[in-house]
């Protein structure tokens, strides 16, 4: 996430009491590791691994050989952001005055906006409660040097393309005889990328002699981020005067798809009308909407994610 140059409120042309940090929350992942046998070991015997080809192991915690070890991998980076999770992040506000300034910092407050590709405005957040006991979730808070005021702020993923967090924090500056306010805003941008695209098709399963119709809607969706999901659920919101048979796996007993990045599962669904007089309609340009497809996922370690299509449509010959 980069960090842009950002204009001040404040008409003081001094160094801040108070700084910002914005520090993104992420899910760690399970440190891999690579056992050998150890040099010069007899054949077809068994023989513990060399020490240094596990990932951890000190005082016999990790002697499995397996793959993946008991270790937590945190991310070194910012990573990347994928339409479908959610964006989430804390939000620091310190106060770097040493211990005996004459100084008081007080009712600190911090705010945050952000700003999607597919909307002229910003959306304003909210943050979580801060870590000061007895603070009100909207109210400031008086900070000690050295303190710090902390938010947590969370924005669900749904469009691709550059995205603006705007971070603005305000304060009063207090000393014995005299005060003031001061306000500064920064902004953090990032991209949001892709991550499944869904392919779909639709064909006519009618007859001359039927007088209700029926579709095979096929979907294919590709893993097309930098991660390993698991599929969870591919439903179809379908539109009223509509019903559909789901021809995919199970969410109770069968086991649910896993895709490596690049991978492609394949999902189908039979819909059909509920009657000869459903009373369904036509758009103006000839097509038949079917409805919406929800697609829900897993990560690596447990973290969710969700994407909605458009309406999906195609164009039937008039009976």
């Amino acid at each position: 996430m980069s960090h842009q140059a950002y204009p001040s409120h404040d008409p003081i042309k001094e160094p801040h009491s108070v700084s910002v940090k914005v520090l993104r929350l992420s899910q760690p992942s399970l440190v891999t590791q690579y056992p050998i046998d150890p040099p010069f070991s007899p054949p077809n015997t068994k023989s513990q691994p060399a020490p240094a080809s596990l990932a951890y192991s000190g005082s016999n915690t990790n002697p499995d050989p397996f793959l993946l070890s008991p270790v937590l991998n945190l991310p070194v980076s910012f990573g990347s952001a994928y339409v479908g999770e959610t964006f989430s992040c804390t939000l620091c506000a310190n106060n770097d005055l040493p211990p005996d300034a004459a100084k008081r910092i007080r009712d600190v407050r911090i705010e945050a906006e952000m700003k999607t590709p597919g909307l002229g405005g910003t959306q304003k957040l909210e943050l979580g409660p801060a870590n000061m006991h007895g603070a009100a979730a909207a109210g400031g808070v008086d900070l000690e040097p050295g303190g710090t005021l902390q938010k947590i702020v969370g924005f669900d993923l749904k469009e691709e393309g550059n995205h603006v967090l705007a971070v603005t924090v305000s304060y009063s500056e207090a000393t014995e005889t005299s005060g003031r306010t001061r306000t500064f805003r920064k902004l953090y941008q990032f991209i949001c990328k892709a991550s499944l695209i869904v392919r779909t098709k639709v064909s006519s399963l009618n007859t001359d002699a039927s007088s209700i119709g029926k579709w095979i809607l096929e979907a294919q969706l590709e893993n097309c981020s930098e991660d390993v999901i698991q599929l969870e659920k591919v439903v179809l919101d379908a539109e009223e005067g509509l019903g559909y048979h789901d021809c995919n796996w199970s969410s109770d007993g069968d086991k649910k798809p896993v895709l490596h990045p690049g991978e492609i599962e394949q999902v189908c669904f039979l819909v059909q009308e509920k009657g000869a007089d459903s009373g369904l309609r036509l758009t103006a340009d000839g097509r038949m909407i079917f409805g919406v497809l929800g697609i829900g996922w897993r990560g690596e370690m447990g973290c969710r994610g969700f994407l909605s299509t458009g309406k999906l449509g195609a164009r039937v010959p008039v009976r």
